[in-house]
């Protein structure tokens, strides 16, 4: 089926986006003060959110990769989660808060990419539980 073909690429570019979000999460964190100095006005809920977050995007890739059921539930998980925090960093700006600009478009990306995998994922789930493939 077409949504489980494109699943796979999400859950593969799910793993690869976590292993990049744990290694840029965690060089702006324990890299140092050149490493945040370069990174500008960071805000830290944020930025720690992103980086365990990173750690759930490999899970729940390797788990949609394997057709698990509960990959669907972790990626709306992270949809929902996601927003939530660009939701809170939206009141931080508009209580005055420093940010960046590109962290704007980081969440919205990821935002966008969680809602996305979240929608194939149950549609691909369903089709599974439908005919194929119990697990």
């Amino acid at each position: 089926m077409k949504s489980e073909r494109i699943l796979k690429w999400l859950a593969i570019a799910a793993i690869a986006f976590g292993a990049l979000t744990v290694f840029s999460g965690g060089r702006a964190l324990f890299g140092g003060m050149e490493a945040r100095a370069e990174l500008g006005n960071v805000v830290p809920f944020v930025l720690w959110f992103n980086f365990i977050a990173g750690f759930v995007y490999v899970v729940a890739g390797v788990a949609l990769l394997r057709t698990r059921r509960w990959a669907a539930a972790a990626a709306l998980l992270l949809a929902v989660v996601t927003v939530l925090v660009f939701l809170a960093f939206a009141v931080h700006i508009l209580a005055g808060g420093a940010f960046e600009a590109r962290t704007v478009g980081a969440l919205s990306l990821r935002s966008l990419f969680w809602i996305a995998v979240a929608l194939v994922a149950m549609r691909a789930m369903k089709a599974t539980t439908a005919g194929s493939i119990p697990r």
